[in-house]
């Protein structure tokens, strides 16, 4: 059963499909599964392959994965089989810890455009995990790292995909960039960017309000333009870092301030003079 488990397992990684391995770590008193018993559940809480126990069981750890997979967070559930009233709604005798762990595909990083902004942007992406895929008609292999998908057919090709866990950066600087937009918008894209100037940016607003993209579906959308956080950006790998910043910023949850300010740590200066030389020096200290 191993050998079958960990076959579909890599199947279903290459799909890129979602899914939860649910492993029994801990059993008291009676139950049909053992220690490292195993099952594969899907998106729909349905049991792929795999075996964690009978009706007392299932119902509990397919629902539990189903949510795992939802928040992308492990957990171990704890099935109480003695209590048919508090514990999953028949006396099977017993207690099982099940360990549930969410597999799910990268995020999806695309990339209209090309230049050094897009290939510093799609490294980045590489390098923090990302499917990374640019959408240019002016993309070539040797400017992206190997991996990277490239779409020749451009953002708004049938080629494209967009949903909740696409980051759509549009940086190609031409007349269809509202329609890149467009797409992410009404794919529900989690963090759409224009790399544009304000002007340009107003510009393309325009657009997208005669195409019947109204302010409040853009604010709804979040759609950033100018791109990146305000790290003082000035080369094209600096702005591809400020970009790359916001999209981990929005991925987590991130609030954008420093460490400090985050972890509430306070700096002092403490005054101290060299018992030698009698030199009177200051320096920082974690307070």
């Amino acid at each position: 059963m191993d050998r079958e488990i960990f076959s579909t397992l890599n199947e279903l990684s290459s799909r890129g499909a979602p899914f939860a391995i649910a492993t029994v770590i801990e059993i008291e008193g009676s139950s049909s599964a053992k220690p490292g018993s195993k099952a594969l559940i899907d998106a729909a809480a349905r049991v792929i392959l795999g075996w964690v126990g009978g009706g007392c069981v299932e119902n509990v750890v397919r629902q539990q994965a189903m949510e795992s997979i939802r928040d992308g967070r492990p957990r171990i559930v704890s099935v109480d089989l003695t209590d048919e009233v508090f514990g999953v709604g028949m006396p099977c005798g017993g207690m099982m810890k099940v360990y549930i762990d969410p597999i799910l595909p990268p995020p999806q990083l695309v990339i209209a455009g090309h230049g050094r902004i897009a290939e510093t942007l799609a490294l980045f992406g590489k390098i923090a995990g990302f499917s990374v895929t640019i959408a240019d008609p002016g993309a070539t292999s040797e400017a992206f790292p190997t991996g990277s998908r490239i779409v020749s057919a451009g953002f708004n090709s049938g080629e494209i995909n967009v949903g909740p866990d696409t980051y759509v950066v549009v940086a190609t600087q031409h007349k269809a960039d509202h329609l890149s937009i467009k797409k992410a918008i009404e794919g529900g894209a989690a963090y759409i960017a224009l790399v544009a100037s304000r002007t340009r940016a107003q510009l393309v607003f325009d657009y997208l309000a005669a195409a019947g993209i109204d302010e409040s579906r853009l604010a709804q959308a979040n759609v950033r333009a100018p791109a990146g956080l305000d790290i003082g950006a000035e080369t094209p790998e600096e702005i591809a870092l400020s970009i790359m910043s916001e999209i981990v910023l929005v991925r987590h949850g991130g609030s954008g301030r420093t460490m400090l300010e985050a972890k509430g740590i306070q700096l002092r200066r403490d005054s101290e003079t060299d018992p030698q030389s009698g030199v009177h020096s200051q320096g920082p200290a974690v307070v």
